[in-house]
């Protein structure tokens, strides 16, 4: 599943070896402090069979991804604007004729990436969780990918699954990471130690080139934070409920990574 040649520039893809981590609420949050940097950034709800974008920024699209797939609208009628100052394409829930990678799936995701990139500086790819054909082929066509994971075990086990299929299938060599719900500071580093070390263990053996296992870059850490509860409840960004929370905080750190 290599398409190298499909990735565009400021297309990132968010992605995690496991459901569960947070990863469609990082995606949102880091648009918002993205967008507060001054970039145009739009998120693409590409967890096509799961949907669950517009519940987490409390949106009611009439048109989705869907409509699009079936012509029954215009790309440009899909894109919505979102609380934060950023924009979103919608997948719309249930959607199991997209849980599976068909051509018509393939050539419209290509399609849209294509015509969307040059107008954002950044677009987020909310991939679903795991290994699926569809997951997979969202994240090639990402220019960089940011693999979510938190310091439960399963979790840490099933980001180095993924991580192991994007560089023995994608030729990924650089691959973000970042670890949510950390409960002290300096948990996040540890954990990409540990990831790292298992990489050039296990993975850099089954690579063609000598020395080419992926680098695994820490971009952040989120810590345990009652304000991401708080928030998510309510269906609000956190990085614009509460600001000043550590979690908020912590995003925001990312986002200036990502855009100095």
């Amino acid at each position: 599943m290599s398409s190298t040649e499909a990735r565009r520039p400021g297309v990132m893809a968010v992605t995690s070896g496991k459901g569960g981590v947070g990863k469609t609420f990082l995606s949102a949050n880091l648009a918002a402090a993205l967008a507060r940097r001054g970039r145009r950034v739009l998120v693409l709800d590409a967890d096509l069979g799961l949907a669950n974008l517009d519940v987490v920024l409390n949106l009611h699209p009439k048109t989705t991804l869907h409509d699009v797939f079936t012509g029954k609208c215009h790309l440009e009628d899909a894109i919505l604007p979102a609380p934060g100052g950023f924009s979103v394409l919608l997948a719309g829930s249930g959607l199991v004729e997209y849980s599976r990678l068909t051509p018509e799936v393939r050539e419209q995701l290509q399609r849209i990436i294509d015509t969307l990139a040059p107008r954002f500086d950044h677009i987020l790819l909310d991939t679903g969780a795991g290994i699926s054909d569809v997951v997979l082929y969202a994240v090639s066509l990402a220019d960089e990918v940011l693999v979510l994971a938190t310091p439960e075990p399963t979790s840490m086990t099933d980001a180095y699954a993924t991580i192991k299929v994007l560089a023995t299938q994608q030729q990924r060599r650089a691959i973000r990471l970042v670890v949510n719900q950390v409960g002290r500071i300096g948990e996040g580093r540890v954990i990409r130690d540990q990831l790292q070390l298992v990489v050039d263990k296990f993975v850099a053996p089954m690579l063609p080139e000598a020395g080419a296992a992926p680098v695994l870059e820490l971009i952040g850490e989120v810590p345990l934070d009652p304000a991401v509860r708080e928030a998510m409840q309510k269906r609000q960004l956190l990085v614009e409920m509460l600001p000043g929370s550590a979690a908020a905080r912590a995003v925001d750190a990312i986002a200036a990574k990502i855009a100095p």
